[in-house]
């Protein structure tokens, strides 16, 4: 037993087991309290560790353990910036982020350099060094932005790449400025540093991409997967620090080459923000905020000077290149509050820059005392201007983001208060709940929460429990895959004579919008299929239907490959099954590639005006020569076939071959099936329970193949 004696009562604490209760009780509590008076958690989070820091009470110390957590929730941050961008704007908005990224470094270049020579009387050296730190910034904000829903915004996507921009030429002037106090600064410096830098960026740029789909093709353990990409975070971190750069830029250009192998609605998606957001993130906050020092108002005049005109020029550069950015892209007032409040902030290169400045001795006095190139004027200085850009920071983002929010949810409700989105996916087999789920949750608008709904039917024949028991737990396991990525699945178990007529029934009953039925990958397409299921399903309800095969983990396809008929857009269903592919691709960052008529082209165009998605167009009109098609499928191609019932304008007689064509040459591509919903389909065919012909294509559906096989021989036998 431990004595009330032996407890740690000195400062600061060095018992692990009480300092990580203490900082745990500082990330819990912090949010909870300033939310109420609606200060950003981040910042609190900074006032925290100021507070129980060494400056403080003194309650802990920033010792290794602070260090490395907080730089890995600082590499988390800079890794989230880029996993969580929208690669198609990111592409679109790439000169944009230029000028910016030109704008926030050239203006407190300029800004730091004229502030350093003439009002602090720096000599050049150290005046171009504090102007780089000026020049650069930390996204700070950015998982405050994040949790609002608008990290996809034109206007975060362009601080995002701006901020790789001007951080980059802000270490590279520190690079610079040490080699020339070293006497480093030759032909061969300038050759390695350049060679380094592009062997880096090309192997993280396209090696990370080749490794990632690898892993995840051939391994499927959750956990495995995390630490994966945890692995590959600080590999290109490292990888970073070998070519002569900084960590940070490492970390983010990994969240750029995993961005397409992670889908943002993923569990593996969920598990990495998670973890950040609880642990990593406010570890680095609290680290940073130890390092503020309150005396350092009081300790001389000089001090108070240095760090006025450092706050004053740094805030004022960043607001005056936010301000230029608004005007040159006629931006709102709420985008030029979310690239000041995410470009404001200074830590993790203003850091490493003032300590490698502090550090490093040009000479010494008479006295024998170091002459530094930044002295500690700067040092206390630049710790002062951390914590009030950061304060400005977290302000202004949070008022730019939050009023962004709100607009787009009353334009999203206005577009979909017509339409309440419920998808329904029949599941049997345990094999498939996953890329099932995956499918459904990656289609679907990211506003519905509550819209997903799992159905496992059972045999009314069926006296034993054990069918019962065997439905509930798959329900039970798509439940669990359902809530990793923050969905509610409604886990609807039935008793019904057969299985299309419970799809039917239930499809009514709650009145479903979308359906997703499963082929296994073993398991190839009948020839009678189609036809039979048009009969059984497709003639007696009207959702969306997709009928999926997976051959391999949906976020590791490169492009969706969509085959669509002529008058596919005079259906009254064109702009739904659209609007799911909007959904894939804007969730999974994969490429469309559509092959339609012009007619349809134009439709698409029209459509896309309310859900930008960049997409290529191939004119494609004449079903007979569907086989012309095959050498367009790469590797890690979805091949998506919208199909039509009989008599509907968008029919062809030649879908009747399509089962042949996907077994013969299409047997080893992922494929997606999508029958429209289509007008005058109405419940008026009864099902022909003597019809064997009816039950056949279902056989090939994994989800409910297994049950339905086993009422059909049930009832064989029986006659």
């Amino acid at each position: 037993m431990i004595s009330l004696l032996t407890i740690e009562t000195s400062l600061p604490f060095t018992n692990p087991v009480l300092k990580f209760l203490l900082i745990l009780i500082i990330i819990l509590f912090t949010p909870i309290l300033l939310n109420k008076i609606k200060i950003p958690a981040l910042l609190g989070l900074i006032i925290a560790g100021a507070v129980v820091g060494p400056n403080g009470f003194n309650l802990m110390e920033r010792d290794s353990g602070i260090i490395l957590s907080g730089t890995a929730g600082l590499l988390y941050i800079m890794f989230l910036a880029g996993l969580e961008i929208d690669l198609a704007d990111f592409k679109k908005n790439s000169k944009k982020s230029i000028v910016f990224g030109l704008y926030t470094f050239i203006i407190p270049m300029v800004l730091g350099i004229y502030a350093g020579l003439y009002l602090l009387k720096f000599s050049m050296a150290t005046s171009v060094l504090l102007a780089s730190m000026f020049a650069s910034h930390t996204l700070i904000a950015y998982p405050l932005i994040s949790k609002l829903g608008v990290a996809k915004n034109r206007a975060v996507n362009i601080t995002v790449g701006g901020t790789l921009i001007t951080d980059t030429l802000a270490l590279l002037v520190l690079a610079v400025i040490v080699g020339m106090n070293t006497g480093e600064v030759n032909l061969a410096f300038w050759v390695k540093l350049s060679v380094s830098i592009l062997i880096f960026g090309a192997t993280v740029m396209l090696i990370f991409p080749i490794i990632g789909r690898w892993f995840f093709k051939r391994f499927d353990d959750n956990i495995s997967h995390y630490i994966f990409v945890l692995m590959m975070v600080f590999l290109g971190a490292f990888l970073a620090e070998i070519a002569g750069i900084e960590a940070i830029i490492g970390a983010f250009l990994t969240g750029l080459a995993l961005n397409r192998l992670i889908p943002h609605t993923s569990p593996l998606m969920n598990r990495i923000e998670f973890v950040g957001n609880a642990i990593f993130i406010p570890f680095f906050l609290i680290g940073v905020g130890m390092l503020v020092d309150y005396r350092a108002f009081f300790k001389d005049f000089e001090t108070i000077k240095v760090a006025t005109i450092m706050i004053i020029i740094a805030t004022s550069a960043k607001f005056l290149a936010a301000w230029l950015t608004q005007k040159t892209f006629h931006f709102s007032a709420d985008e030029r509050r979310l690239i000041f409040g995410l470009s404001n902030a200074q830590a993790a290169a203003t850091l490493a820059a003032v300590l490698i400045g502090y550090n490093l001795i040009i000479g010494t006095t008479a006295a024998g005392e170091p002459i530094r190139l930044l002295n500690e004027s700067i040092l206390n200085g630049t710790i002062l201007m951390i914590l009030f850009t950061c304060t400005i920071a977290s302000f202004v983002a949070q008022k730019g983001a939050k009023n962004i929010a709100l607009l787009e949810h009353s334009e999203t409700t206005t577009d979909e208060e017509d339409y309440l989105e419920k998808i329904l996916i029949p599941i049997n087999n345990s094999d498939t709940i996953d890329d099932l789920l995956n499918l459904g949750i990656t289609a679907k608008s990211k506003q519905n929460k509550e819209g997903l709904f799992a159905l496992s039917i059972v045999d009314d024949y069926e006296t034993g429990s054990t069918a019962e028991k065997h439905a509930r737990k798959i329900l039970g396991d798509a439940a669990v895959t359902a809530s990793a990525t923050d969905n509610t699945l409604h886990q609807l178990l039935r008793y019904d004579i057969n299985i299309v007529n419970g799809i039917s029934n239930v499809t009514k009953e709650h009145k479903i919008t979308d359906l997703i039925l499963g082929l296994h990958i073993k398991r190839n397409l009948s020839d009678s299929f189609l036809g039979n299921l048009t009969e059984g399903i497709l003639s007696r309800c009207n959702p969306t239907t997709l009928i999926y095969k997976p051959t391999q983990p949906f976020s590791t396809l490169k492009r969706h490959v969509i085959i669509v008929p002529e008058h596919a857009e005079k259906e009254i269903g064109f702009s739904l099954w659209l609007k799911k592919l909007w959904n894939i691709a804007q969730n999974s960052s994969a490429k469309l590639v559509f092959f339609a008529s012009d007619e349809t082209k134009t439709a698409i165009d029209s459509l896309q005006l309310n859900h930008p998605v960049v997409y290529e167009y191939h004119h494609f009109k004449n079903w007979e020569d569907f086989l012309v098609l095959k050498n367009e499928i790469l590797k890690d191609d979805n091949l998506v076939i919208v199909l039509s019932r009989k008599n509907m304008p968008s029919y062809d007689p030649n879908m009747s071959k399509i089962p042949t064509y996907l077994n013969t040459y299409f047997n080893k591509k992922s494929y997606l099936l999508i029958y429209p919903k289509q007008a005058g389909v109405k419940d008026t065919s009864p099902i022909n329970l003597t019809n064997p012909t009816l039950l056949e294509p279902f056989d090939k559906m994994d989800e409910i193949g297994q049950t339905i096989s086993n009422i059909f021989r049930k009832k064989q036998s029986k006659k």
